[in-house]
């Protein structure tokens, strides 16, 4: 029997799986109570892969089981209840009416939407709600809107030296290690000829995700994506296993491959932590400790080090303090004035492209591409083609095993996009044929070629380029970054470049020729 003290109801988030969550810290487990829940609500703001549904799903029950044998009370609500509303407020107000509690506490979500919910709990439900700030972050929405408030350059690079400084990472006496605070440079190389990736750790489903998987099965049958093989850990003890093997096997070669691809090859020598960063199974600073602690006993070099941190300590928490701070007029914004629809291929994959084709297929196996994949292979053809930056911000949302608001959002939005006009990035990450061409082995399986300049196999992607410039010379021609691109295209003849101006449109117009298939919705999250 519990005794006369008022208990708290704990409502832990699908992405708030860490023992170290604000709302967690100072439980009393004699007369707390944790309530997490799995709506259906949640899984259906876009048509989520598969795989992402059956991580979060299986990693919260897995999660609670971890609760519970700390002798932790678990209120848990499966998708497949009978009696489950199906949305977060309805399982919070049945929560209430089952249990005697003075108030509920719950750390801030990732997704501007499910904060205004939040805001609203406390009236409609008629209970104290103490919402606490998601202090995972490195960087607290306070400090960012101190560092970003009256700078007329919000560049990524210069919040980053901020951080290095304030958490001393691969910093010495004098500075930053090795001299240079950014080792970018280094980091751009293809795969040299016979380059072998390291076999990257994967985990076999247990009982639990196997039961999983069948529900997300049945629940879900057309989502977007393969849901097996599922290989993704799901436990904070598998994720730690990952991390260590990415640090020994992946981490000496991350930083100067990190650009490259190579069909048949979705992982390289990469993280793929991305996915436990943000449901809360790694911490920031731990993968940025055990990336130093490599560098420092030799096991890794410095510009591998320093890259994959200036990913989580630099990039993670630039892009989640983009979005804190300017949601959610940041949403609306569509500087390049984009309105075409997604082409059909992003979901079925099919397009003779091949860049696009592996990128594509590699996310249909596994919820995952790397980051070049994302920013300038599906992401640069977005951009090329002028696709609505709502519908391809729903489709990264959608298909990526990582993807969450406060995350995708700017990435997608700001610097795939543009579509802030320069707030994220300095200029549109665009780029023709040859650059897919130098970084991967993608065109060497094409039927089109980016050294053809004209006909049926002359690579849409360079076309695209060019026509690109062209529709956009308005807006970017007085961008100092672009102006080697603008003084290549007007070296060109006036005459060509209509008639790539022609193709290009006749090209765009086909995309979704014939398609009859309507999209997976792309409503919900992205509705503010």
């Amino acid at each position: 029997m519990r005794s006369a003290v008022m208990a708290k109801l704990r409502f832990i988030l699908g992405d708030h799986l860490s023992r170290n969550l604000a709302s967690l810290r100072d439980i009393d487990k004699d007369h707390d109570i944790v309530l997490m829940a799995e709506v259906g609500g949640e899984s259906t703001i876009v048509g989520f892969h598969k795989q992402k549904l059956v991580l979060i799903y299986s990693a919260m029950r897995h999660f609670a089981e971890a609760l519970r044998a700390e002798g932790i009370t678990v209120d848990y609500v499966s998708l497949d209840c009978p009696n489950n509303t199906q949305s977060l407020d309805g399982e919070l107000k049945r929560a209430l009416n089952r249990h005697d509690v003075e108030t509920v506490v719950v750390t801030e979500p990732g997704a501007w939407r499910v904060r205004a919910l939040m805001d609203k709990w406390e009236q409609n439900l008629g209970v104290p709600v103490e919402i606490r700030e998601d202090d995972r972050f490195i960087c607290s929405h306070e400090r960012f809107s101190a560092w970003a408030n009256g700078r007329k350059s919000l560049r990524m690079e210069f919040f980053y030296r901020e951080m290095r400084r304030e958490t001393g990472l691969l910093m010495t006496d004098s500075g930053p290690e090795g001299g240079q605070w950014n080792l970018d440079a280094e980091n751009r190389s293809p795969l040299p000829p016979g380059h072998r990736a390291p076999e990257r750790l994967r985990f076999s489903p247990d009982a639990e995700t196997r039961r999983v998987i069948g529900l997300v099965r049945e629940r879900y049958p057309d989502n977007f994506g393969e849901i097996e093989p599922f290989s993704w850990a799901v436990t904070r003890h598998d994720a730690l296993r990952a991390l260590d093997h990415f640090i020994a096997a992946a981490l000496p070669g991350f930083g100067t491959y990190q650009d490259a691809m190579k069909s048949g090859e979705p992982f390289l020598h990469h993280g793929l932590l991305s996915a436990y960063l943000n449901i809360g199974l790694l911490g920031a600073e731990e993968v940025c400790a055990a990336a130093q602690r490599a560098y420092y006993a030799g096991d890794a070099p410095l510009n591998a080090a320093e890259g994959f941190i200036r990913q989580v300590l630099g990039w993670r928490e630039y892009v989640r303090g983009i979005y804190w701070w300017k949601m959610p007029d940041y949403a609306q914004t569509n500087f390049l004035g984009a309105q075409r629809d997604l082409p059909w291929f992003y979901w079925s994959g099919e397009t003779d492209m091949n860049c696009l084709a592996n990128a594509i297929d590699d996310t249909r196996r596994h919820a995952y591409a790397h980051h070049i994949q994302r920013l300038m292979v599906t992401g640069n053809f977005a951009l090329l083609a002028g696709i609505e930056p709502r519908q391809i911000e729903a489709w990264y949302l959608a298909v990526y095993i990582d993807a969450f608001d406060w995350v995708e959002l700017p990435n997608v939005h700001g610097m795939v996009m543009f579509a802030d006009g320069g707030l994220l990035a300095s200029k549109p990450y665009a780029a023709s044929g040859a650059y897919i061409n130098r970084m991967s082995d993608y065109c060497a399986g094409c039927r089109y070629s980016p050294k053809v300049k004209d006909g049926e196999n002359a690579c849409p992607i360079t076309l695209l380029y060019w026509n690109f410039l062209i529709e956009n010379r308005r807006v970017l021609q007085a961008n100092p970054r672009m102006a080697m691109a603008y003084r290549n295209l007007d070296r060109m003849d006036a005459s060509a470049v209509q008639g790539m101006q022609q193709r290009a449109t006749r090209f765009l117009d086909g995309l979704n020729a014939g398609v009859t298939t309507t999209n997976p919705p792309l409503q919900g999250e992205l509705d503010l």
